[in-house]
């Protein structure tokens, strides 16, 4: 700990108490919120680890029938298949203050299909793969949204810690101990007025007495 350098005086002491007093104040108000975003973000922390996983079991779906596809397809024809398709996707990004935290939020609006091809010359593991990918994107989306809040999350998070040691562990520590600094050398300076002032007063009653003799 460090004694702040201030002139020790009642003024200054005075002035040190109020910014304690704020100081404190400040620290829980700034404890709270790391509560809060620590419970919000372990929130969004789970959510994103169902979808995830949600995710990867579709995904793996999908990548498995288009194997299979391309087993039993020639590579010509896939190609073939997958160049007309209709599907369009088009993505609106806005943001939300969630205590203090812009959080993103994706909005994603879809038109048109991913299959337009006949069914003559394909198979039936290429439609479910394509049908897999064109339901699991929004899931995508999703989950990009909510990862991206985590990390937002996180980043204030730090920033919070951060301030609230500052707080606990330096700036109060340090006003307490000159506050106590302070309150030490002003009983000593009263102290020592006091015994000047019993010494002037032991010297004139010394002179009075001798003088009335």
């Amino acid at each position: 700990m460090a004694i702040l350098n201030v002139n020790p005086t009642r003024m200054a002491l005075l002035g040190l108490k109020k910014k304690i007093k704020s100081a404190k104040r400040g620290h829980k108000l700034l404890k709270d919120k790391q509560d809060g975003l620590m419970q919000k973000f372990m929130e969004v922390i789970r959510e994103a680890k169902r979808i995830r996983l949600e995710v990867e079991e579709k995904l793996g779906g999908a990548f498995k029938n288009f194997i299979k596809a391309g087993s039993i397809m020639a590579e010509e024809n896939i190609e073939g298949a997958l160049l007309y398709s209709t599907a369009k996707t088009e993505l609106e990004v806005q943001t939300k203050n969630v205590m203090s935290v812009r959080i993103p939020q994706f909005k994603l609006n879809t038109s048109g299909d991913v299959i337009t091809y006949g069914y003559l010359d394909t198979s039936g593991e290429l439609d479910m793969s394509l049908q897999s990918f064109q339901d699991v994107f929004p899931l995508l989306i999703q989950l990009a949204e909510i990862e991206k809040s985590a990390e937002a999350l996180a980043d204030e998070l730090e920033k919070t810690r951060r301030r609230v040691n500052a707080l606990e562990y330096r700036m109060i520590p340090d006003l307490e101990d000159t506050i106590k600094f302070i309150q030490m050398k002003l009983g000593e300076m009263e102290r020592s007025a006091i015994t000047n002032t019993m010494r002037v007063k032991a010297q004139i009653e010394a002179q009075l007495a001798e003088a009335v003799r």
